[in-house]
C-alpha cells in the first residue's frame, strides 16, 4: 500500500499551470481553470461537481438516468463529479426503500455511471454516508441512543462489535466502488451524519473507547478505507469545518481531527457545514457567498494536503477569489471549489467560462424549491431554473432547424432547406424568457412581446427581498443567453395572439403571468383610491417602488409573499428600484444577525445573535388559525419564520376583515390565540379526545372579538389571479390549436415560478414542427 500520510500538496499538485490563454476572457479565471494533480490523479480544472441526493440512487434500475445525469455534467465541464449518498450497510441507509452500496448488483449498475462519466474526462468519486440517526426508518442507530430533531424515528446505540463492523463496511462498500470504476471516494463526516454524530458531544455520550476519544470512529474509518483500496484510488474525507449546532465540535478539535484525517492516509479533505438540525442557515439564497470559506481557510493552514471549499459559491468570479484566497480577506490559497446546485442549474458551468460567456451561466439562486426540499419530501431532485436536471433522458429540446442544444442533449433531424418556424412569447416573465430559450435552442425563430417597460415579472419584485438578491443574476444572464441566440425582446408592446399570428407568427406562448389578487373588505376600493386615511396597496406596488408604506403597516395574508413583504419592511428600504444591482448583507452583518462566531474554543461556533429590529409597527394577519408559515417551503421555510419573529413582527391568525375606513381595518379575531389552539387540535386529534376537538374547535369559533388596527397602510398578499387575453373568440380552430398558455396565465398558483418554468421547457420540447 502507498503511504500517502506525508505527502505535500507541493507533491500531490504536480500539475497547477492555467490553462488560460493569455490575453483572453479567461484570463480571470487562471485559478478556477488550471488544472492539477491529486496523487496519480488529474482533475482538468479546480471545479468538482459536489454531492447532491437525486432520488435516482435508491434502485440501480435508474442507473441509466444517473449516468446520462452526470454525463450532462462532465460534458459540461466539471473537473470531478461526486453521486449522492450511498450507504456502507443496510442500518445506515437514508429511507427503508434504498439500497446500500455493498454487493455487486450496484457494482455492475455504476459502471454505466463510470463510464459516461469518463467518456467526458471527468473523475468521479462514491460517496459513502451513513445516515445515523438522520435515517427515516424504525432501525435507526446512532453513537449514542437520541433522537434527532428532524426524524420521527428515535435512534439506539451501535454496540462495540457493531461500530468495528460499520468500519469495515465503509472499507467494503470503497472496495467495491474502485470495481465499479470510480476513481475515489468520499467519506461523509459532516452535516451530522453518523461520523459526525460520533465526533460531537452533542451525540456521543459512551464511555467506551468510542466516547472517549470520539475521533476515534473517523479515523479508523479513514484508515480502513485507505487500506482497502488501490495506492491510485483518491480518498476525500467530507469533514465538518463549523458544526453551528450547541455542543458541536470547536475549532481546535477540527482542526486536531483534519491533522488526524492526514495521517490516517486521506488525501483530500471536502468541506461540510452545519448540521441539518442547525438553527442557522448554510445553503439557502439569503446566506451571503462563500460564507464558510474561512472555516475552510483555517483548515487548510494546518494541512498539506489538497481541500477543498463549498457553500454558496455560485459564480466563476466567487469560485476564482475563494481559491485565490481573496474572498472575505482570509488570505489562505484553497485547492478546488465544491459546487452542487449550480451544476445543476447550470451542466455547461466551467464550458461557458473557457469559452469566455461566464455572463451566459445558468444562475443558481439557492432556492431550494426543486432540489432540498424534493429530497425531504422523497422527490427526485431537479432545479427551478434548470427542470431538465435529474430528467436528461426524459426532458429533451431536439433542434428541429440546427438550433444549438445543451450538453447531451441528444440532437433531431435538422430541415435547412425550411425557414425556421416563429413563435411569439407574449409576456416578458421568467416562463416567458425561459420558454423563449428553449424554444430558440429547438431551432425556432424567438421574438418576446413584453406589456411592462421592462422584462422579468414577479423575478423583479422577488430581488427586492432581503436574502432574495440572486433573482437579478439569474435574470440577467437568461437574457444574456437569449441575446446569444437572437431573440428578440420587445418591451413596452401589449400583443395578443390575434395580432401574433396576424403578424404571421406560426406558434402563440402565453405567458403574461399574475396580477395581485384583491380581496372583497368593505372599504377598500375608496382606500385604494386614496379616500380614507389609510392606505391599501399591493405587495407588487410595494416592491416596485410603485407606492410606499407608512410607519404601522398591516400585511394581510401571510403566506409566501406575506412573510416576503414582511422582511422587506423590516429593512425599511428607502424606495425600491427594480432595474439596480441589489446589495446583499455582508458577511460579518450576516455572522451577527445569526449568532456566528470564529472563535476557536466556542462549541459550534454558536454565540448570541443579534438579529435586526423592524423600524416600523408590523402586523401579519392570516384568515387560517394554524400558525403562520406552515405552508412554506420546508427547506427555507423555518428561517423566514425566526427572521420575521426576530425582528419582532406581530402576528394574528383566524382573522375576518370587517371593513376598512379613516379608523383603519377593523377585525374579528378570536379572543384566545388561534395559533396555539390550533396546535391544541391537532394534539387533541392525534390523541383521539373527540371533546377536547369539539370544545377547542368552538371556542375558535365563538369565543372571538371586535377590533380595530390602527395603521396608515394596508398591504395586500392575498394571492394572485391570472392575467390573459380575451381574444380566442377572434381566432381559427386551427389557431387555436397553436395558443400555449402557461406559467402564471395558466394557473395563478403563489408564485411557483419552479412549475412555471418546467411548463414552459416541457411545451418547448413538445411542440412539434
Amino acid at each position: 500500500m502507498t503511504q500517502f500520510a506525508s505527502v505535500s500538496l507541493a507533491s500531490s499538485a504536480i500539475n497547477t499551470t492555467p490553462s488560460a490563454i493569455p490575453g483572453s476572457p479567461n484570463d480571470n479565471y487562471s485559478r478556477l481553470l488550471a488544472p492539477i494533480t491529486v496523487g496519480k490523479k488529474r482533475f482538468r480544472n479546480r471545479a468538482i461537481m459536489g454531492s447532491m441526493h437525486t432520488g435516482l440512487e435508491d434502485d440501480p434500475a435508474n442507473a441509466p438516468k444517473l449516468a446520462a445525469y452526470f454525463a450532462e455534467r462532465a460534458q459540461g465541464g466539471a473537473a470531478a463529479v461526486v453521486t449522492g449518498g450511498y450507504s456502507p450497510n443496510q442500518l445506515g441507509v437514508l429511507s427503508p426503500y434504498a439500497q446500500p452500496f455493498n454487493n455487486h448488483e450496484m457494482v455492475q449498475a455504476h459502471k454505466q455511471v463510470t463510464a459516461a462519466v469518463h467518456e467526458h474526462g471527468s473523475l468521479a468519486f462514491l460517496q459513502l454516508l451513513h445516515a445515523g440517526r438522520y435515517a427515516f426508518h424504525m432501525e435507526s442507530v446512532s453513537a449514542s441512543a437520541t433522537q434527532a430533531p428532524i426524524s420521527p424515528f428515535p435512534s439506539r446505540a451501535l454496540s462495540d462489535e457493531e461500530v468495528a463492523q460499520t468500519v469495515q463496511d465503509f472499507a467494503n462498500a470503497a472496495k467495491l466502488a474502485a470495481q465499479a470504476g470510480y476513481d475515489g471516494v468520499q467519506i461523509m463526516g459532516s452535516e451530522g451524519y453518523l461520523i459526525n454524530q460520533f465526533l460531537s458531544s452533542r451525540t456521543n455520550q459512551r464511555d467506551d473507547r468510542w466516547g472517549q476519544q470520539r475521533s476515534l470512529f473517523a479515523l479508523e474509518v479513514a484508515r480502513a478505507v485507505r487500506k482497502a483500496v488501490p495506492a491510485d484510488f483518491l480518498v476525500d474525507f467530507r469533514m465538518s469545518m463549523l458544526e453551528l449546532v450547541e455542543e458541536g465540535q470547536t475549532q481546535t478539535e477540527i482542526l486536531e481531527l483534519a491533522r488526524g484525517l492526514e495521517e490516517a492516509g486521506v488525501d483530500m479533505l471536502s468541506t461540510g457545514i452545519g448540521w441539518h438540525e442547525a438553527q442557522v442557515p448554510t445553503v439557502i439564497t439569503s446566506v451571503p457567498r462563500a460564507a464558510f470559506s474561512w472555516a475552510t481557510a483555517r483548515v487548510k493552514k494546518h494541512v498539506n494536503i489538497p481541500v477543498i471549499s463549498s457553500n454558496r459559491i455560485n459564480t466563476p468570479e466567487v469560485a476564482e477569489q475563494v481559491l485565490a484566497g481573496t474572498w472575505d480577506d482570509t488570505g489562505v490559497e484553497t485547492d478546488f471549489v465544491s459546487m452542487a446546485r449550480p451544476w445543476l442549474a447550470d451542466p455547461e458551468f466551467i464550458n461557458r467560462v473557457q469559452a469566455g460567456h461566464a455572463n451566459q451561466i445558468n444562475h443558481c439562486i439557492a432556492c431550494n424549491q426543486s432540489c432540498l426540499d424534493h429530497v425531504f419530501e422523497n422527490k427526485r431532485t431537479t432545479c427551478l431554473v434548470n427542470p431538465r436536471a435529474g430528467y436528461e433522458t426524459q426532458l429533451t429540446l431536439q433542434p428541429i432547424n440546427g438550433g444549438h442544444v445543451g450538453a447531451g442533449e441528444p440532437a433531431g433531424k435538422a430541415y435547412p432547406e425550411k425557414a425556421a418556424p416563429k413563435a411569439a412569447v407574449i409576456g416578458g416573465g421568467v416562463a416567458g424568457l425561459f420558454g423563449a430559450e428553449a424554444l430558440a435552442k429547438r431551432g425556432y425563430s424567438v421574438e418576446v412581446f413584453e406589456a411592462a417597460d421592462t422584462v422579468g415579472g414577479q423575478f423583479r419584485l422577488a430581488m427586492q427581498i432581503p436574502g432574495k438578491e440572486e433573482f437579478h443574476y439569474s435574470l440577467q444572464s437568461v437574457l444574456a443567453r437569449l441575446d446569444a441566440q437572437n431573440v428578440k425582446i420587445t418591451a413596452s408592446t401589449p400583443m395578443t395572439a390575434h395580432e401574433a399570428f396576424a403578424a404571421g407568427f406560426d406558434e402563440v406562448v402565453i405567458a403574461t403571468g399574475v396580477r395581485p389578487r384583491i380581496p372583497e373588505i368593505p372599504g377598500i376600493e375608496q382606500a385604494m383610491a386614496g379616500e380614507f386615511d389609510v392606505d391599501v396597496i399591493t405587495y407588487a406596488e410595494l416592491l416596485s417602488g410603485a407606492k410606499q408604506a407608512g410607519d404601522k403597516v398591516a400585511i394581510a395574508g401571510a403566506g409566501g409573499i406575506g412573510f416576503d413583504v414582511a422582511e422587506y419592511l423590516v429593512e425599511a428600504p428607502a424606495s425600491a428600484d427594480i432595474t439596480a444591482e441589489p446589495t446583499p448583507a455582508t458577511i460579518n452583518e450576516w455572522e451577527s444577525a445569526w449568532g456566528v462566531s470564529r472563535r476557536a474554543d466556542l462549541p459550534g461556533n454558536l454565540e448570541r445573535p443579534h438579529p435586526p429590529r423592524a423600524q416600523r409597527e408590523i402586523t401579519m394577519l392570516q384568515r387560517k388559525p394554524s400558525p403562520q408559515g406552515l405552508g412554506l417551503n420546508r427547506t427555507t421555510g423555518w428561517v423566514h419564520r425566526i427572521s420575521v419573529a426576530a425582528a419582532g413582527v406581530k402576528q394574528f391568525s383566524g382573522v375576518a376583515y370587517m371593513k376598512i375606513d379613516n379608523d383603519g381595518l377593523h377585525l374579528n379575531v378570536p379572543v384566545n390565540d388561534a395559533a396555539k389552539t390550533s396546535k391544541a387540535i391537532r394534539k387533541a386529534q392525534k390523541a383521539g379526545d373527540k371533546a377536547k376537538v369539539a370544545e377547542l374547535e368552538d371556542d375558535l369559533k365563538n369565543n372571538r372579538t371586535d377590533t380595530v388596527l390602527d395603521v396608515d397602510t394596508i398591504v395586500l398578499c392575498t394571492g394572485q389571479e391570472s392575467v390573459i387575453e380575451a381574444d380566442f373568440e377572434s381566432l381559427t380552430e386551427d389557431q387555436r390549436s397553436r395558443v400555449h398558455v402557461i406559467g402564471g396565465a395558466d394557473v395563478a398558483a403563489e408564485l411557483d415560478a419552479a412549475r412555471a418554468i418546467r411548463q414552459a421547457v416541457e411545451l418547448a420540447a413538445e411542440l412539434k414542427r
